[in-house]
């Protein structure tokens, strides 16, 4: 089971449409971007998790040959808007060749999604299964067990998932991926323990008021530590957000103020706000040093691919 990280960043994507706060600023001086969250697990076959608008850019980058399946984690257009590039793989594929891609979702989240793509049902490009919280199922070679997240009253059916499959060597992998979340209501023992965490880590400070019900990688220290990943932890939806100090951008509507800013335990001023990806790992690294934390934590970028 490898782990190709298609996009890495919030519903907008970083750097945002005009936007020149210091982080837009600072990323397109390096050349860097942020496309909208979603990962392509690949062993025998491969499972995308999450398809939002930039999927045909992500799949046509890196040369994806076939979706065998797709699971959308909620109902939001930055997860889902991009499921019309499936179309592409059955109109490529020699005729009489073609099975309808399985895509998996909760109903609530297929009660949103179906009004906008049920065509494609109707097409044979996709077949809808009906997940459930808390029960099992197989795609292939993956055993995925979606768990409840609360993601605010218009992800309803939102959810994250514990995967199971083999490594290169045979040996059984474990993945936890949260998509986007704020909280979790109950924590099943099927998501404890993970060889690997993918955790949502839109802001580096917990917000006075978290109106998107994200996570912040303030917050996301407690769930590292209660979840306690084997081998490694991965940050994913990062956004642009955060107040930057002195930046007269911070008066935009999307920057929020941190409620109690991340510090070192041994005092001092908050940590920097970083503005790039070299920026963002060194403080992730700073923060997982001062705590002592045994985890090794990875602020996960576009098109990184990690082989297990």
């Amino acid at each position: 089971m490898d782990i190709l990280f298609l996009g890495t960043g919030g519903a907008w994507g970083v750097p945002e449409v005009n936007c020149e706060c210091l982080i837009c600023r600072e990323m397109r001086k390096r050349g860097e971007k942020r496309e909208r969250t979603a990962i392509l697990l690949s062993g025998e076959t491969n499972l995308l998790i999450d398809c939002g608008p930039d999927t045909r850019s992500q799949l046509l980058r890196n040369r994806v040959d076939r979706i065998d399946g797709v699971l959308i984690s909620h109902e939001h257009g930055d997860h889902y808007m991009g499921m019309d590039e499936l179309f592409a793989y059955k109109r490529n594929s020699p005729k009489g060749t073609w099975r309808p891609v399985p895509v998996y979702l909760t109903p609530e989240t297929w009660e949103v999604v179906s009004p906008r793509f049920a065509y494609l049902e109707q097409m044979d490009v996709i077949q809808s299964h009906l997940i459930e919280p808390g029960k099992w199922f197989t795609h292939e070679e993956f055993e995925v067990f979606p768990f409840r997240t609360e993601h605010g009253a218009f992800a309803k059916g939102s959810v994250g998932v514990a995967i199971r499959s083999k490594d290169r060597q045979g040996r059984e992998k474990s993945l936890v991926y949260t998509s986007d979340f704020m909280n979790l209501p109950e924590v099943p023992s099927e998501m404890v323990g993970p060889d690997y965490l993918i955790i949502q880590s839109f802001w580096l400070n917990e917000p006075m008021h978290n109106r998107p019900h994200h996570m912040s990688f303030q917050r996301a220290i407690r769930f590292i530590e209660l979840l306690k990943p084997k081998e490694e932890t991965f940050l994913v939806h990062i956004g642009d957000a955060d107040s930057v100090p002195g930046d007269p951008a911070n008066r935009n509507a999307k920057k929020y103020e941190p409620k109690d800013p991340l510090r070192p335990l041994s005092g001092g001023d908050p940590y920097p706000i970083p503005l790039n990806q070299e920026q963002w790992q060194q403080t992730v690294d700073r923060i997982v040093l001062d705590r002592g934390l045994p985890y090794k934590v990875t602020v996960a970028y576009d098109d990184l691919c990690v082989r297990i």
